[in-house]
């Protein structure tokens, strides 16, 4: 018996102690997950990344490499994470101007034996830093927030949304 079957807790063992999940006897199926999060800044901070007026360069372009950079190293940064084969990493920037936001949104998906809602979500969150890194010089004051998973789908757990 896998010490974790006990417990909805999967990343601990019967004794409390961490330890990676074995996904040995799982299915390969494809598995799809997809997040979101924000970057709220000052509407004169927005305007640079909409006329590409930041001195560091695109900040969406730059954001958009780092989220696909961030997805594929999760498993180097989460430490119980397993590193899994990513077939594709899609990321989507929105411009909110009445919220003076930037919305990330990333796809990730894979054939495996374990789901990628944490890669989904740490690509988000590392575009979300690259824009803040990009940016801090014009607006210190930045917020990052509303980082969620927005859906899920294969495994033994199926289709999952946020309500």
């Amino acid at each position: 018996m896998n010490p974790s079957d006990t417990s909805p807790l999967t990343h601990f063992d019967q004794s409390g102690q961490a330890h990676m999940v074995d996904v040995g006897d799982k299915a390969h199926t494809r598995r799809i997950a997809i997040a979101c999060g924000s970057i709220s800044m000052q509407a004169t901070t927005l305007q640079l990344i909409k006329n590409g007026d930041a001195k560091k360069g695109d900040v969406l372009g730059i954001a958009r490499i780092a989220a696909i950079q961030g997805a594929k190293r999760t498993a180097d940064l989460i430490p119980l994470c397993h590193p899994i084969s990513l077939s594709k990493v899609s990321v989507a920037f929105n411009i909110d101007d009445s919220q003076h936001a930037v919305v990330c949104t990333v796809s990730t998906e894979t054939t495996g034996q374990t789901g990628v809602e944490m890669e989904a979500l740490s690509a988000v969150s590392i575009a979300l830093l690259t824009i803040y890194d990009m940016l801090k010089a014009a607006d210190r004051g930045m917020v990052i927030g509303q980082i969620q998973l927005l859906e899920k789908s294969g495994g033994q757990s199926g289709e999952w949304r946020a309500s």
